[in-house]
């Protein structure tokens, strides 16, 4: 698989998946303005794996006009217990480099499922996505975003409720269509 194909699935699911579903409010505008960085690790080890985020968030920290980066990991991290390790890894070494407010990690992995849910949950979909990937965030920008949008303490139990209301084969199908391309 090609840098430029997971970067196509991984487009075509936050179209269809996390701005077509309305799971991110905000995704859409990222969109547009074309400030995502797509960052495909084919080969990688949890070492060079958090190097990467480190040089990620650098980089981040000197190109303003580059919203949010997804390090995507196409051949690693499959298992998820592994995958929450690595985030846990991240999100500490974020806060040592002494990113903690500055930068938010959000999680996505296609066996995503929400402590105490059931693997078959349609509300999993919310955060499964075609790749193991780190979402790196800027938090000023969250807020920035949050501060113009109505209740958005709700978003998450919005995202459920329509991933539950949609049904599970409905978003199977929905993340599937993302490799057809």
């Amino acid at each position: 698989m090609t840098d430029s194909a997971v970067i196509a699935q991984t487009t075509q699911w936050i179209n269809s998946v996390v701005i077509g579903c309305n799971f991110c409010p905000f995704a859409a505008k990222a969109v547009l303005r074309k400030s995502i960085r797509y960052v495909v690790l084919q080969e990688t080890t949890l070492e060079s794996a958090l190097e990467t985020l480190v040089d990620e968030l650098n980089f981040l920290d000197r190109t303003e006009d580059i919203e949010t980066t997804l390090l995507i990991f196409p051949k690693h991290f499959a298992d998820f217990e592994d995958y929450l390790d690595l985030v846990e890894l991240a999100e500490n070494l974020s806060i040592e480099q002494g990113y903690e407010g500055v930068y938010q990690i959000a999680s996505f992995h296609p066996d995503y499922c929400f402590e105490g849910a059931d693997a078959d949950d349609p509300a999993n979909y919310t955060n499964r996505s075609p790749y193991p990937m780190l979402h790196l965030l800027r938090e000023d920008s969250i807020s920035k975003a949050l501060d113009h949008y109505i209740d958005p303490e709700g978003i998450p139990e919005r995202n459920i409720a329509f991933a539950q209301e949609k049904g599970l084969r409905y978003m199977q199908l929905l993340r599937a269509a993302c490799f057809e391309i």
